[in-house]
C-alpha cells in the first residue's frame, strides 16, 4: 500500500469524525483482501459503521474476538468482568457466560484459566454464531434459548462461576448511548427495561438455584445502579460485594451462594 493512498484514506476517516483515524487506518489496511475489498470497507466506515463490524473482530482481554453485524460488540470496561471471575474460579470449574453475546466473556476466562468447563448462552441467532467462532478453541458449548431455559439440567446447582453482561441500560437512556451503538448495536442488546434492572431482575432470582454451594455470580452494571443490583443479590439470599474500576469506568457486582446448598435442600 503506497502512501498517498493510506493518506488518503486516513483524511476520509478524519472527515467522517472518526478520532483514532491512522490507527483504524491500519487494520482496516491489513484486513481488506484486495483495493475493492479496501474501498468497500473505507467507505462503509467513514457511513459510521463500528470499526469492529467494519473488520470482523474486537480486541479484547488479549483476544481477538470475532464479531460481525448485529452481535454486541465487547467493551474494555467488561475485561473487570473477566479480571474478577478469573480470582474466583479455578480448574475444572463448571462456568457458564449467560447473555454471551459474541462469547468474549467466556473465552477470555477460558483462556486465562486453562481448563474450566464452558457454557455459554443467547437468545439471539448472530450471538450464538459468533460465539461457536469464539469458543469453539476452549471447547466451550453454546446453547440457544432464555437464559436459564437454555441450559442443561445436568448443570443446575453444579455452576461454580456464573458470569452475566446483560443489557443494563434503561429504556429512555438509550437515546443518550454513543451513535455506533444506537444505530448499529440491537436494541435488545442494550435495553434493560424501565430502570435498565429487569434482566438482572431475572438473572439473579433463579441463580441460587443453579450455583453449586459456594458458587459466584458476577454482573456488570453500572455506579448509579450498583446499590439496586447489590439489594438484588441480598435478598436472594448471596454474600454480596460491590467491585469498582475508575479507570475502566466498570463496576461488577459479585454474589457467592451459601455453602449449604438449595438443591440438597430442596430434594427431601
Amino acid at each position: 500500500m503506497d502512501k498517498n493512498t493510506e493518506k488518503s484514506i486516513i483524511n476520509k476517516l478524519r472527515i467522517a469524525g472518526c478520532v483514532f483515524a491512522e490507527a483504524e487506518t491500519k487494520m482496516i489496511i491489513s484486513e481488506a483482501k484486495s483495493l475493492v475489498d479496501l474501498n468497500k470497507m473505507v467507505e462503509i466506515r467513514a457511513d459510521g459503521l463500528p470499526l469492529e463490524y467494519v473488520i470482523g473482530w474486537a480486541e479484547f482481554c488479549g483476544l481477538r474476538i470475532e464479531v460481525e453485524r448485529g452481535v454486541f460488540v465487547p467493551r474494555p470496561r467488561t475485561e473487570l468482568l473477566v479480571r474478577q471471575a478469573e480470582k474466583l474460579s479455578c480448574s475444572g470449574d463448571i462456568v457458564v457466560d449467560l447473555c454471551c453475546g459474541s462469547g468474549a466473556v467466556g473465552a477470555a476466562l477460558a483462556a486465562a484459566q486453562g481448563e474450566i468447563l464452558l457454557y455459554c448462552a443467547d437468545i439471539d441467532s448472530v450471538a450464538i454464531r459468533c460465539a461457536k467462532r469464539n469458543v469453539s478453541k476452549f471447547r466451550g458449548h453454546i446453547f440457544k434459548g432464555d437464559l436459564y431455559k437454555a441450559l442443561p439440567q445436568s448443570i443446575k446447582g453444579h455452576i461454580n462461576i456464573l458470569v452475566a453482561n446483560v443489557p443494563y441500560v434503561p429504556t429512555k437512556a438509550i437515546k443518550l448511548l454513543p451513535q455506533e451503538a444506537r444505530f448499529y448495536e440491537p436494541k435488545v442488546t442494550l435495553d434493560g427495561g424501565e430502570d435498565g434492572l429487569n434482566v438482572q431482575r431475572r438473572v439473579v432470582e433463579e441463580a441460587p438455584r443453579w450455583l453449586a454451594a459456594g458458587g459466584h455470580l458476577l454482573i456488570e452494571t453500572s455506579e448509579m445502579q450498583a446499590p439496586q443490583t447489590f439489594d438484588m443479590f441480598a435478598k436472594a439470599g448471596l454474600t454480596t460485594k460491590v467491585v469498582r474500576d475508575d479507570e475502566l469506568d466498570a463496576t461488577v457486582v459479585i454474589g457467592t451462594n451459601p455453602a449449604f446448598n438449595w438443591n440438597e435442600q430442596t430434594r427431601f
